[in-house]
């Protein structure tokens, strides 16, 4: 198995709700450290070109507004399988599909708003880390 990293953002519901702390006990409690953290307020223009690639899907202007009503907390995952690990802690998209015990099912108020973002391969990790950290932040 391969130790990979991956990003993971806490979402606005979550962050509003205090629950940075509970979520993180998941993310390490299943096998994988913090090697770099901050917490931030997203810009329209950040949230527009990070999630980009849903430009065209009618969700996209909610999906910004949403990213940006609130404060996020933006961390780099590292751990054996950490994409497919951080993947199956965070649960299904929606959190009426997720499994008990993950974020989503626990703390997710509904499927926009569900608590958590996980990168979902390995190219897409290194673009979505690289987006928000420079090398000298990721310390592991």
């Amino acid at each position: 198995m391969a130790v990979e990293r991956t990003l993971s953002i806490i979402k606005p519901d979550a962050t509003r709700r205090n629950l940075t702390g509970k979520i993180n006990a998941k993310f390490e409690d299943g096998g994988l450290r913090i090697v770099a953290q901050k917490r931030v307020q997203l810009s329209k223009a950040q949230a527009e070109q990070f999630y980009g690639v849903h430009r065209e899907r009618p969700f996209f202007g909610d999906l910004v507004s949403f990213m940006i009503s609130g404060p996020v907390v933006l961390q780099v995952l590292e751990g054996e399988n950490a994409i497919a690990r951080n993947r199956e802690i965070m649960g299904a998209t929606n959190p009426a599909n997720a499994a008990e015990g993950t974020i989503r099912k626990e703390f997710a108020e509904s499927i926009e708003a569900n608590s958590v973002h996980g990168s979902d391969a390995p190219e897409t990790a290194a673009q979505e880390i690289a987006f928000f950290f420079a090398g000298i932040e990721l310390v592991g």
